[in-house]
């Protein structure tokens, strides 16, 4: 039998050895041997096995369809009986066998790399019978491996980061390829690495891909990017070896190795001496050939000549030093400086440069300019103090100012025109001198503010200004008075010695020792027997009672001067008077109505206040007038029915009633004498008040009426007291009008209605019966009695 040269040697098996012990049932089990399957039944038999085979091996890549072996079963005699059968991996689609000789062919070419290895079982029938003369073998069909397949990099691509300046060796990156052929037959997946570009700054370990740096101290600076080739070659660089290649990029990162430098060595600027403080003067720029934070640097200044004018901070987005103005500037003082600038860099690797290498200096000057610039006043403010009732014309204080240009302009003053202070204070337009124009008073306005400018006479008329504070000192020019309103009232059932007010004073005076004020009653011939004055010597005094049992029949309201002075020099008082009401007190001793009882019409009220009192005020006008009309109405009529009746008899005397006897009652009117119906009432005399004390009393009465309005009870109190005044005054309008009786005949039971009969109560006529019935009640009484005199 041929076979193809490339095959291995038929190896040829026999099944009739025994199975004879259970390591060799073991090693069939592993191998698939057909004789255990048996052995596992039949405990160990001995079969005969009749299988021949070859070791099947086929090369990848093989084009030609070729026969790779043969099985051939022990009771093949050659005459075709046998039925050979081919199952498994690949049957018939990439192998196929010859069922009458059991060869085995491929069908086109196979690739390792694909499939290694295929499994496949083969069967032995007898045409006839078609039955298995044999049991099913399984046999495995290896691909062997060629060179076919060229290596590959993997985790493309490939870059890394090393930082400058590092020493050689150090590991850059490792590369790594793979090989997709068979590493256990030969060479054919043995790789090895070269370096085709890159060196002479690095290299790679042949075997493990690691790339490495060869030189010392890479400067980023000259050069931040590196290429590096890479090869890899399968079968250890061998002839028909494959190869392939890759790029490594490898970055330079920076670290400080490098200082701070300036551009130049000598910057200038120039600034007017107008700028403003924070005004930008220049910038400046300190190379350095690091990035980032590497590159950080600070800026610091070292004046010579100077003391903090200026000062430099770094911008953050350029690292330029950026001058200030720090202070203002005086170009007749200071016209240049001379400045060191110095540029450090932070942070500093004293690695790889000394201490001084991280810092650089340049000199600055900055020249200053002339400008035209107004007049400067010497101090921020002025604050001057003067008494207050000084006559017009006293001097304050002065206010200078100077223009420090070269050309040393005249300097005019003037008083700000939006101020109000025109009206007290002027100034002196040449030499800035302020005096008053009239005399101050503190009590209106303590401190007064106002701007005072000093303008340039001639070029751009410049001006500045300056703020003045002039305080008006006290003097004792205002008299105490009381600190309130007081409203005292005495409870009728009050005894002697009960307090009726505490009262206390106040002063528009500001004394820098305090008030003390001094209480006493107004010096009379007499001593007040109503009410005395105690000084508690702590600026109150206390308003007493001087005798018991007050009463609203006798009197319903007191005035008490009060004298109040103050220690000032000079000392100075004043005299108030208390308005105190004799009041219905509650068994508490409350007064109903707040103690007030007749109060004057209010002053300095709101306005609807205010209208209020002129509506009562003219319907009071409105009822006099309409009253006084009627009254004129009424008489008219009654001396035209007298004219027209001619002389009356006593029917037109008013006011009389005539008595008469019956006895003796005749028609004439000459038998009756007029008596009257009520005696002229007197007017009460009321107490005559001194100029004094009515002075007092209005003073005190407007000072009352600010306090209250129509709403207040006291108010609304005091009208009720002058209705009911004006209804009981017997001179008030309307009058009585006159009436006409006829005779009412003799004999009447009711007897007369005069009082005039009724003197006494025990007085009857005689001739009349006596009346069981109430007595007349005497009227004369009611209507003349007068008023005693009351006083204080």
């Amino acid at each position: 039998m041929m076979h193809n040269s490339v095959f291995l040697p038929l190896l040829f098996f026999s099944l009739v050895t025994r199975c004879s012990t259970a390591e060799d049932v073991q090693m069939a089990k592993q191998h698939r041997d057909p004789c255990v399957a048996e052995e596992e039944h039949v405990s160990y038999r001995r079969f005969r096995r009749g299988w021949i085979w070859k070791q099947l091996l086929v090369q990848e890549e093989d084009p030609n369809p070729r026969m790779i072996g043969q099985i051939k079963s022990d009771y093949d005699k050659g005459d075709f009986s046998i039925k050979y059968l081919l199952s498994g991996e690949g049957a018939g689609e990439v192998f196929i066998i010859d069922e009458y000789s059991g060869e085995i062919y491929t069908l086109h070419k196979l690739d390792r790399e694909e499939k290694a290895f295929y499994i496949l079982r083969s069967q032995a029938i007898n045409r006839k019978t078609n039955q298995p003369v044999e049991p099913e073998s399984e046999f495995i069909i290896k691909v062997q491996d060629i060179n076919d397949n060229m290596p590959q990099f993997q985790n493309e691509p490939y870059v890394s980061v090393i930082p400058e300046m590092s020493p050689s060796g150090t590991t850059v990156v490792q590369v790594t390829a793979t090989d997709a052929d068979d590493p256990s037959h030969g060479n054919h997946a043995k790789l090895i690495y070269s370096i085709l570009q890159g060196e002479p700054y690095f290299s790679v370990e042949p075997k493990t891909g690691i790339i490495v740096t060869s030189l010392a101290n890479m400067d980023r600076e000259t050069r931040e990017k590196y290429f590096v080739v890479v090869q890899v070659k399968d079968m250890m660089g061998l002839s028909g070896s494959y190869s392939a290649t890759t790029t490594v990029t490898i970055i330079l990162s920076d670290v400080n190795d490098n200082g701070p430098v300036f551009q130049h060595s000598l910057y200038s600027f120039a600034v007017a001496e107008s700028a403003a403080v924070g005004m930008t003067v220049g910038r400046i720029k300190a190379d350095d050939s690091d990035v980032g934070v590497n590159a950080r640097m600070t800026y610091g200044l070292e004046e010579k000549e100077g003391n903090g004018t200026f000062q430099i901070h770094t911008d953050p987005v350029t690292q330029e030093g950026v001058i200030l103005l720090a202070k203002t500037l005086d170009y007749e003082t200071k016209k240049r400086f001379v400045i060191i600038a110095e540029a450090i860099n932070d942070p500093m690797d004293t690695r790889y440069l000394g201490y001084d290498e991280f810092r650089d200096q340049a000199t600055i000057k900055i020249f200053v300019e002339d400008v035209d610039e107004a007049p400067v006043f010497p101090v921020q403010e002025y604050e001057w103090k003067v008494q207050e009732n000084m006559a017009a014309g006293t001097t304050v204080g002065t206010v200078s100012a100077m223009d420090r240009d070269a050309a040393n302009n005249s300097i005019r003053y003037n008083i700000d025109r939006d101020s109000s202070v025109k009206k007290l204070f002027k100034i002196d337009p040449n030499n800035g001198t302020i005096i008053t124009v009239k005399s101050l008073d503190r009590e209106s306005v303590s401190w007064h503010n106002f701007t005072v400018t000093a303008s340039e006479t001639k070029q751009n008329r410049l001006f500045s200004s300056v703020p003045v504070f002039i305080k008006v000192l006290d003097v004792n020019d205002n008299a105490p008075q009381f600190s309130k309103v007081y409203q005292p009232y005495v409870c009728e059932g009050a005894q002697s010695g009960e307090l009726v007010q505490l009262v206390s004073a106040m002063d528009l005076d500001d004394p820098g020792e305090g008030h003390h004020f001094y209480f006493s009653l107004v010096p009379e011939k007499r001593i007040n027997p109503n009410f005395t004055l105690r000084d508690n010597q702590d600026n109150t005094a206390g308003i007493l009672t001087r005798r018991s049992s007050f009463s609203r029949q006798d009197r319903t309201q007191y005035l008490l001067p009060v004298v109040i002075a103050d220690s000032g020099v000079p000392p100075l008082s004043s005299t108030a008077t208390l308005t105190i009401t004799v009041c219905r007190c509650e068994p508490a001793g409350h007064c109903p109505s707040d103690g007030v009882q007749a109060l004057a019409l209010p002053m300095g009220l709101g306005i609807y206040a205010l209208v209020a009192i002129v509506v009562c005020v003219l319907t009071v006008t409105v009822l006099i007038a309409l009253t006084l009309a009627v009254r004129s109405h009424k008489t008219r009529r009654r001396n035209e029915a007298k004219q027209e009746s001619g002389p009356v008899a006593w029917a037109d005397l008013p006011g009389k009633v005539f008595r008469h006897s019956e006895p003796e009652a005749t028609n004439s009117l000459e038998a009756y004498s007029p008596v009257p119906l009520r005696r002229q009432p007197k007017r009460r005399d009321r107490h005559r008040f001194s100029r004094a004390e009515i002075e007092a009393s209005i003073r005190m009465s407007f000072c009352q009426s600010y306090h209250i309005g129509p709403e207040d009870e006291a108010f609304r109190q005091f009208m009720r007291e002058r209705l009911l005044e004006a209804d009981t005054d017997p001179f008030a309008p309307p009058f009585d009008c006159v009436r006409t009786y006829a005779f009412e005949g003799r004999g009447s039971s009711a007897g007369s209605l005069s009082s005039l009969g009724s003197l006494t109560a025990s007085e009857t006529s005689p001739e009349r019966p006596q009346d069981s019935g109430r007595r007349l009640v005497r009227l004369a009484p009611w209507h003349g009695g007068s008023e005693e005199e009351t006083s204080f």
